[in-house]
């Protein structure tokens, strides 16, 4: 019995994940995966401990402990601009992945189909993937990532259920406005589809910009699902904590299909998200500093290196144009890893078009340490490339 799913036969490992192998076979540094390896708050570790401690080890309800979810409710209210009911119209979920996995297995059927920003997270493609959904891509032209809203009315069909928003965006930074929110909103509410908003990232944006959750603008709140998480505030990606927050008459499917799969998310990491939530708005204006400032460091280095970085809006991704001579981007990125040991993403993994073949994803969520002297090394990877075609030595 050798079969294999027809639902997985397309479906590969994704780039993110095998160049964080790659980059551990060499001991490199990690500029490639969101890993977020920076520490983890003292009031979110203690909140866990406490709660391991007393033994709170067993199934929380499947739409989560009640106590977070009054406080992701407090938090939707203050930050987001829209107000939840934690009883009825909240979930939390193992990650935001999780969330908008049981999202779009409670909302979409096989045959429907999805519109996709390009570039785009692989994972929201491959779930669809998985799901049976057919995906049309509207490309976010550079610099800017600017929306061509012709080709994106264009690209809805009879069979569109629903469009993906990532603000910020993960993997170039556009971080979407208003405007284009509203925009979208009405073509979504025109032909009957949800918009599905991942918002993983929306306490880090720069330049003095203000995230805008889709489902604070009246005319489109009854269209969003709004998915977000705590990996990337808190910078606990392995505690797979998220939420989705979404009318209620789709909240409960949303529950059963998160007890179907999950049960729960883990019950005493709840707790400590729970505590870490009661901190204070200094924490979140240092986290966009911080993550500001660096960068800036990247891209300074990208750029001196002969790269052509694309500076990002929020989100704490970079993409880059590769140099001339250093062959596609998988080429590119391996080629990088193997005489400077810092790992990249070949842009092709958030592509569907040949665009990606041009690009290299950088993440800057390292200490300040790590990623001074990765940047350090992609300047010496220049130095050494522009004054000889010998074998280049590791840094």
């Amino acid at each position: 019995m050798n079969q294999i799913s027809d639902r997985v036969k397309n479906v590969v490992q994704s780039d993110i994940r095998r160049m964080s192998r790659e980059c551990e076979r060499v001991g490199g540094i990690n500029l490639g995966q969101g890993i977020c390896d920076l520490p983890t708050i003292p009031e979110l570790v203690d909140g866990a401990c406490e709660a391991i401690a007393s033994s709170k080890a067993t199934y929380s309800k499947f739409e989560g402990i009640d106590l977070l979810r009054e406080r992701i409710a407090k938090k939707c209210e203050q930050f987001n601009g829209f107000s939840v009911d934690p009883a009825s119209q909240l979930v939390v979920t193992v990650g935001s992945t999780g969330g908008f996995a049981t999202a779009a297995m409670a909302t979409l059927n096989a045959g429907d189909e999805v519109i996709l920003f390009e570039p785009y997270y692989g994972y929201h493609l491959n779930t669809l993937r998985i799901l049976g959904v057919e995906t049309k891509f509207v490309p976010l032209n550079p610099p800017d990532w600017a929306i061509d809203f012709d080709a994106l009315r264009a690209a809805f069909t009879p069979k569109t259920r629903g469009i993906v928003v990532c603000t910020p965006s993960n993997p170039c930074g556009k971080v979407f406005t208003r405007d284009e929110l509203e925009k979208i909103g009405a073509l979504a509410r025109e032909h009957d589809a949800w918009v599905y908003t991942d918002e993983i990232y929306e306490y880090i944006v720069y330049d003095g910009r203000r995230h805008v959750s889709i489902a604070s603008i009246d005319a489109c709140r009854d269209v969003a699902i709004t998915i977000s998480g705590f990996s990337k505030t808190f910078s606990v990606t392995g505690w797979r904590i998220g939420y989705v927050a979404a009318p209620k008459q789709i909240a409960g499917p949303i529950g059963l299909v998160n007890d179907l799969f999950y049960v729960c998310a883990p019950t005493p990491l709840q707790w400590g998200i729970a505590r870490a939530l009661e901190i204070g708005e200094e924490y979140y204006a240092k986290l966009a500093a911080d993550y500001e400032k660096k960068r800036d460091m990247l891209a300074d280095a990208l750029t001196e290196a002969g790269f052509t970085p694309y500076v990002p809006q929020g989100a704490y991704y970079m993409l880059a144009e590769v140099p001339a001579g250093l062959g596609d981007d998988k080429e590119a990125a391996q080629t990088l890893l193997e005489e400077s040991r810092v790992a990249s993403v070949p842009g092709s993994a958030f592509y569907a078009s040949d665009r990606g073949k041009k690009l290299l994803r950088f993440c800057f969520a390292k200490d300040f340490d790590a990623l001074e002297e990765a940047c350090r090394r992609v300047r010496a990877f220049n130095a050494i490339a522009a004054t000889s075609s010998a074998p280049r030595p590791v840094p």
